[in-house]
């Protein structure tokens, strides 16, 4: 019996003190971990604030210069269409037209009416994944490239329902 009673009384595990030890190390190492991460996201911040704004003063370096000014944008009017597969889905594309350079109405329109002859050849299980869209986006920044002699840069999708 007396083997029982000091069985019972022996601790298993580690000691308090180890436990401390280890709470106390783990809980440097997070603070440590915080304050790193912390001026890292600051240096990043600062370096952000600092591009935007020489931007703003005209002194940004070419690479970190915004591409496209508002006025290279050309809002098309919407395409409003029922696809050849089935039929009875109707589309409506609200897109823009994004130019390289000056631009060009005459063209855009070319372009729009382009745009909208190839919509109407579309099959709605061409569009209905996510690659598909990314094809459809891909096939339309293609013609309006012909199209346009390589002015226009990009198509921007503003609304593309389905009814």
């Amino acid at each position: 019996m007396a083997l029982l009673e000091q069985q019972s009384t022996v601790s298993k595990g580690p000691s308090l003190a180890i436990q401390l030890v280890l709470l106390l190390g783990i809980t440097a190492l997070a603070a440590g971990a915080a304050w790193f991460a912390g001026s890292y996201l600051e240096h990043m911040a600062s370096g952000a604030q600092e591009t935007a704004a020489a931007r703003s003063t005209g002194h940004a370096s070419p690479q970190s210069a915004p591409a496209h000014g508002p006025s290279n944008v050309v809002d098309l009017k919407p395409i409003t269409t029922n696809m050849a597969e089935p039929s009875e889905v109707w589309m409506r594309a609200e897109l823009s037209l994004v130019f390289n350079g000056p631009v060009d109405t005459s063209v855009a329109e070319t372009i729009h009416q382009d745009l909208f002859a190839y919509l109407r050849t579309l099959k709605l299980r061409q569009v209905e994944t996510p690659s598909g869209f990314q094809h459809l986006k891909s096939d339309l920044e293609e013609r309006a490239r012909i199209r346009s002699g390589g002015t226009v840069d990009k198509i921007l999708f503003r609304a593309l329902l389905f009814e």
